[in-house]
Formats: C-alpha cells, structure tokens, sequence
C-alpha cells in the first residue's frame, strides 16, 4: 500500500473522526486495495471489497467527505476485514 493510501485509511479511523477527507482519496484507497467504484446516477456511486458493498453519494458542491461519510467508511472497511 501507498504511504497516501495508508495515510487516508489511517485518517479514516482517526479519533475524533475527521471532516476534513477528500472523497477521491477514500476512492482511490478502495481501488488500490482491489476494490471497485461503480458510478450510479447523478452524484451516487456504489463502492464494493471483498464482497462487501457501500453506496453513497458524492459530496457537492466541495470534495471533502462529511463526518458521517467517513464513519460510514470506517464502518465498510471493518466489515471489509481492512484495518491500518
């Protein structure tokens, strides 16, 4: 794993959970893990890893993903066996 994407991971189990996680980074951590992020409609998206599944939208109109996006991250990839 990248130092980038084990920073990003390392950020999304950081306590007290940070607002401050640019999605594409959760996004590119999925898919260097071998994951896959399937765009849905409009901002949706569905992001899967062994064999476990997370839709969600997109933030918008800024990058960075809401406090309850990233517990929501954190959650997927306990489920995900993914761990820092």
């Amino acid at each position: 794993m990248k130092t980038k994407h084990a920073r990003t991971l390392a950020a999304i189990f950081a306590k007290p959970t940070l607002g401050s996680i640019v999605f594409a980074d959760i996004e590119a951590l999925v898919k260097s893990l071998g994951g896959d992020v399937i765009e849905r409609e409009g901002s949706r998206v569905k992001i899967l890893l062994d064999g476990q599944e997370w839709r969600c939208h997109r933030p918008h109109p800024g990058k960075e993903a809401r406090r309850y996006q990233v517990e929501e991250a954190r959650e997927f990839f306990e489920r995900a066996g993914v761990k820092p």
